[in-house]
């Protein structure tokens, strides 16, 4: 009788294996395309006109600096488009000798003359980039970018020749090489971009398809708009025939849920992010896919201190004191941890803690900026840019309207619009977030500064700005690291913005992705991942 039904089931068995259909994320293990959620669609994929962590995902795949990112350790130093380096004594000159074999995409060399080239169009006050403060630390770039001296040839960058590069800083860096993995410290390809227009015009088509080249493990191929975006293996890489993957695919899925369901139903291979509502769920139904890592961010809310009102540091403050910042990481934000300033700790650098949750001294402070119980005070827009962000700025919300009587609306923008706003000072309040871009308290502190171009609260203070100087000049950690806690606390007292959270990674991984291991900047070297089923 088994036997038999045994027989009578294999056609049915072989019918129904016939109809399975394969999906998208079996197909790309077969393919060795790595499907990626990238949350939004990117600004420019020139990356010298964006400042987000969106876009970075992408031209890392595109562009490599003079260091490498390592798989394991944030603060390897392996070679990149630099074969080696050294520096000086005290760190304030180094020359990096190029990959002989370094190449763009389109086959031509990448020379030292790309990298003064790109150093001096991000600089150039004529193309206002957004960014330009990570090339502060040459020597005279911050005096060039702001017009106070117009010959490039003071700043300290040259090439020596072909494949020789020498920096020169107006401090000593010991953490230079972890700077020049960050994107404004990439090349451009000089031949492609005076062909589409002078060095310092905008968003020209030299990087658009199919002008873009790059010198990264891979080259763009595709761009479908609010679709995907696909790089290739680049063959022309110095170290192709280490790269692990064929090709890799960005989505710019918004919507975390929508994210979170395309993952579940084998459509990608990561996700940008988990909704901590998910958390749970996701750890007792597939704790395979989970992921949650330490993270070195934070959130916060950005205010416009050109605004009336919120001018005054006393409102400022009293918005502070009335956000529960447990609360929200309890059960809004699951897996982050409140925040009292806004720098997370890093190595032995922590800030001293100022910020707490004390609504009768807010109310205080709001009737001395004379707002008493709230009354006159204007009603002002949060902006916010993804749905995942709604649940903490409704919370903040309520929580300013309980404890301070006043009405905020929450407004909603798409990536770009929501960033342009930033920039030109046309919003109110935003909720945001500030992810590091190396592993030392400045990157968190240097944006505050005047003219800085992610500052955006329309804040500054020559105080802050002299204690930042001061410790810049400081060779001793512990001098320095003393002067950067003065300075945060001069920060959290003026509260141009209100930090909220420290973050971390959540996010969905599937397990036939190898050579992904969690790092604390979280950026993965696309070269060295691979997919093994």
């Amino acid at each position: 009788m088994l036997r038999r039904l045994l027989l009578l089931s294999a056609p049915v068995c072989l019918l129904l294996a016939s109809c399975q259909k394969e999906t998208q994320v079996e197909r790309a293990d077969r393919e060795g395309i790595l499907l990626v959620g990238n949350s939004a669609e990117p600004k420019a994929l020139d990356h010298q006109l964006v400042t987000g962590v969106v876009e970075s995902k992408i031209i890392t795949s595109l562009f490599e600096g003079l260091v490498a990112d390592d798989a394991l350790q944030d603060d390897a130093a392996v070679p990149g488009a630099a074969a080696s380096w050294e520096h000086n004594g005290d760190m304030t000159e180094w020359v990096f000798h190029l990959q002989p074999e370094g190449k763009w995409s389109d086959g031509a060399p990448v020379t030292a003359y790309d990298f003064v080239f790109a150093y001096n169009r991000l600089l150039h006050p004529d193309f206002a980039g957004p960014y330009a403060e990570m090339l502060y630390f040459l020597q005279n770039a911050e005096d060039f970018n702001k017009g106070k001296i117009t010959d490039f040839s003071q700043v300290g960058v040259k090439a020596l020749d072909d494949f020789t590069l020498q920096v020169k800083l107006r401090e000593p860096v010991p953490y230079l090489p972890s700077l020049t993995r960050h994107y404004t410290w990439f090349p451009v390809p000089r031949h492609v971009v005076l062909q589409h227009g002078k060095m310092t015009d905008r968003f020209t088509k030299w990087s658009v398809l199919p002008n873009l080249v790059g010198n990264g493990p891979f080259k763009i191929t595709e761009w479908r708009f609010h679709d995907f975006i696909e790089v290739k293996r680049n063959p022309h890489y110095w170290n192709a025939a280490k790269v692990g993957l064929n090709g890799i695919r960005f989505y710019p899925i918004e919507n975390p849920y929508t994210e979170t369901r395309a993952f579940l139903s084998g459509q990608l291979h990561t996700t940008y992010q988990l909704p901590p509502d998910l958390i749970r769920t996701v750890k007792k139904n597939e704790p395979e896919f989970l992921r949650q890592e330490t993270y070195v961010a934070s959130s916060f809310v950005r205010i416009n201190t050109t605004r009336p009102a919120l001018s005054d540091p006393r409102v400022r403050q009293a918005l502070s004191l009335t956000i529960d910042r447990e609360q929200i990481c309890q059960y809004i934000t699951e897996g982050y941890f409140p925040a009292p300033s806004l720098t997370p700790k890093m190595g032995s650098y922590q800030p001293v803690p100022k910020l707490t949750f004390d609504p009768e001294k807010a109310r205080k402070l709001l009737a001395e900026a004379g707002f008493l119980n709230g009354g006159g005070f204007p009603i002002f827009s949060l902006l916010i840019s993804r749905p995942s962000a709604r649940a903490s700025a409704e919370a903040v919300q309520a929580m300013w309207s309980k404890h301070l009587n006043i009405r905020v609306n929450i407004q909603n923008k798409d990536w770009g619009s929501y960033v342009s706003a930033q920039q030109t000072l046309n919003f109110d309040m935003a909720m945001a977030a500030w992810t590091g871009d190396y592993l030392d308290p400045t990157t968190f502190l240097n944006m505050w500064t005047k003219g800085n171009g992610n500052n955006n609260t329309g804040w500054s203070d020559p105080r802050y700005e002299s204690l930042l100087r001061d410790a810049a000049l400081k060779s001793d950690p512990g001098e320095r690291f003393a002067i950067f806690r003065e300075a945060e606390g001069l920060l959290m007292d003026e509260q141009p913005i209100l930090p909220i959270s420290y973050q971390s990674r959540n996010y969905l991984l599937r397990p036939e992705v190898k050579g992904w291991h969690p790092l604390l900047l979280d950026n993965h070297p696309w070269e060295a991942i691979r997919l093994e089923r």
